[in-house]
């Protein structure tokens, strides 16, 4: 099971949260969180946040355990500019350019868990109903009627009429 969490909107540069993306992508979610409380980036502290997020979505919605979750996929996207002008000399203005980011982090898991199949497929074979009940069901519903059984013969396939069809060519002859 995957468990992706998106952060959108980051007032960071994609460029300087990708560093931190690549500390901690492919190790379990454990050890990357201590590798981020202890990187000297500003990036890694929304970098664990979401993380933490999504670690918490997997224990409490999907019953996973802590231990066997690790970072699937981090992805770094980058957001909307916003544009900026600052006064310099000479009565210039130099544009400045606040980027922003999207930040997708996947959790997976190292070993698959079982999912609840089992119940699923047990309900699903109570609502069938058996083949034997559907022809009772059939038998009772259509009466027939003296005229239907000779036509039921009629409609018998022949063999040259059956291998004609399977065996034409697309050159003319039929």
């Amino acid at each position: 099971m995957e468990i992706k969490v998106i952060n959108r909107y980051l007032k960071v540069s994609p460029r300087k949260v990708r560093l931190v993306a690549g500390l901690v992508r492919g190790i379990d979610v454990e050890p990357a969180l201590v590798q981020l409380q202890f990187s000297k980036k500003d990036a890694a502290l929304p970098v664990a946040k979401l993380i933490k997020s999504a670690m918490a979505n997997a224990v409490e919605n999907h019953k996973l355990k802590k231990d066997n979750l690790f970072v699937k996929e981090i992805k770094v996207d980058g957001g909307p500019i916003t544009y900026r002008w600052m006064p310099r000399a000479y009565g210039r203005a130099t544009p400045l350019r606040k980027k922003s980011s999207h930040l997708t982090v996947i959790l997976g898991e190292r070993v698959p868990t079982e999912m609840k199949e089992k119940k699923k497929t047990e309900n699903k074979k109570d609502d069938m109903v058996k083949v034997n009940d559907l022809d009772e069901l059939k038998g009772m519903d259509m009466e027939e009627k003296p005229g239907d059984h000779e036509k039921r013969e009629d409609k018998t396939r022949t063999h040259k009429g059956f291998a004609k069809r399977i065996f034409s060519r697309k050159s003319g002859s039929k």
